[in-house]
């Protein structure tokens, strides 16, 4: 952490520049972490359709095993 001094009316009033907290961190990485619960549920969900199911819904079996095809449809 960088701080330094400056003297204000005879006053020393010291000035940090903070880092990004604990905080903002752990609320991303849990975002991110029920980002990825949801994603696969949503892929065991469709891994259990049959193929009838998936052809009415508009997927093939090959495109629930991509990712790319079944996240971007989310």
């Amino acid at each position: 952490m960088h701080s330094s001094n400056i003297t204000i009316a005879g006053r020393k009033v010291r000035s940090s520049h903070h880092r990004p907290g604990l905080l903002p961190a752990a609320i991303m990485a849990v975002r991110w972490l029920a980002r990825k619960i949801v994603e696969r549920r949503n892929r065991n969900a469709l891994m259990e359709l049959s193929d009838d199911q998936l052809k009415d819904i508009g997927l093939s079996r090959g495109q629930t095993e991509s990712d790319v095809h079944v996240y971007s449809r989310y």
